[in-house]
């Protein structure tokens, strides 16, 4: 009886260390990690101008205020058809427009409003200033919104370039605040885009005399335009293994 006892302990026993030691072995290792942030900051260049032509006809009679516009706006874009620059419709709008009328002392129905705007868009100025010499001060017609941009072509390769500068300085980062105890930032084990931003400032104010365009202020000894190029901003968030 006794050696059966023992035996049964024995058993027991040699399950609980056989236990332990797959537990040991099946729990994994800890990880240590870091997170920490990583930044961008550059700039590109201006490489399109821009204007806004806005054809804008009021009438009493709706269709016939719609016709007059969708005319001359087809006359527009049958000539920027044929000069290198690139066009996109931004408004095409119909309504009723009022006044108010001080000696009534209420407001007035003055007729419909059409107004169809199209964004033209060139690789230099002188292609927009061609434009310009076209159709300004001609009836009904409008510019606004002269500016300089860049263009996705040139933004997009920029802006990953940048994202990988802003990884490196995230892990440049990391490894600085780990050298200290020896170690290191190892394995990239995830990231994530906290802030995108790019902006555009405005290049000039202009004023248009007739059919030519002159430049009202920001422009240099020489005459030509002075534009600050686009500021690219990229923070990331990075976590790192530590090794």
């Amino acid at each position: 009886m006794k050696k059966y006892v023992i035996w049964i302990l024995s058993v027991i026993g040699f399950g609980a260390v056989v236990s332990l030691a797959f537990d040991f072995v099946k729990k994994p290792v800890e990880v240590r990690k870091i997170n920490v942030s990583g930044e961008c900051l550059t700039s590109v260049p201006k490489d399109r101008t821009a204007i806004t032509l806005r054809v804008t006809t009021l009438d009493k009679n709706a269709a016939k205020s719609m016709k007059m516009a969708t005319d001359k706006m087809a006359e527009i874009t049958d000539y920027l058809k044929t000069a290198d620059v690139k066009m996109q419709t931004t408004e095409f709008n119909s309504y009723e427009k009022t006044e108010w009328n001080h000696e009534l002392q209420k407001s007035v129905d003055l007729g419909i409003e059409t107004r169809i705007a199209v964004e033209v868009s060139a690789d230099n100025m002188e292609k927009i200033e061609a434009v310009l010499n076209k159709f300004a001060g001609q009836e009904d017609v409008f510019t606004e919104n002269l500016r300089m941009f860049t263009s996705s072509e040139t933004l997009k390769p920029a802006l990953d370039k940048c994202l990988s500068v802003a990884l490196d300085d995230a892990r440049a980062r990391a490894n600085a605040l780990v050298s200290g105890d020896n170690l290191k930032a190892g394995k990239l084990l995830s990231v994530s885009y906290d802030n995108i931003s790019y902006g555009e400032r405005p290049v000039a104010n202009y004023r248009l005399m007739g059919a030519k365009m002159a430049v009202a202020e920001s422009f240099d000894t020489s005459g030509s335009i002075v534009g600050k190029d686009t500021e690219i901003t990229v923070n990331v968030s990075a976590t790192f293994e530590i090794k």
